[in-house]
């Protein structure tokens, strides 16, 4: 599994015009499922980002995680992050998950996210969803597991 996460002051995602999931401070992280990917797998995935430390403590070093800044969390599907980019001019998305695979791992990292915890928005898996955000910082991380 692969997370990209982005420390954000605001984020959203729309679905046909319609806000489907929004945030304020917080983490916006987008998720690739992989072929080898499992429960086990979303599970840790999610620890990690609840317990990244991304946020400043009050001498300006990242050592706060989201829930001890009591942020939120907003989780769109991204199959885009498991492209293969390592030859020619397209990308190649062979290593990406099928989606029937891939939706339920997506929705077994946001329910672990929520077991932890949070009240975690989401896009609408599979869809066509315009995101938007004011990433902070910027801070930007890849995270797999």
């Amino acid at each position: 599994m692969i997370a990209l996460i982005q420390r954000v002051s605001e984020a959203s995602v729309k679905v046909d015009d319609k806000i489907t999931g929004e945030i304020n401070k917080g983490l916006l992280v987008f998720v690739a499922i992989e072929p080898t990917d499992n429960k086990e797998k979303a599970q840790r995935l999610a620890q990690r980002v609840a317990g990244y430390r991304v946020f400043e403590d009050v001498q300006g070093k990242m050592n706060l995680n989201v829930k001890q800044v009591k942020g939120e969390i907003l989780v769109v599907s991204q199959f885009t992050l498991a492209a293969d980019t390592s030859k020619g001019l397209r990308p190649s998305f062979t290593s990406a998950a099928q989606p029937e695979i891939s939706e339920n791992l997506y929705l077994c990292f946001c329910e672990n996210l929520n077991a932890l915890g949070f009240n975690v928005q989401t896009g609408v898996f599979g869809a066509d969803m315009k995101v938007s955000l004011l990433n902070d910082g910027p801070v930007t991380f890849s995270l797999t597991c």
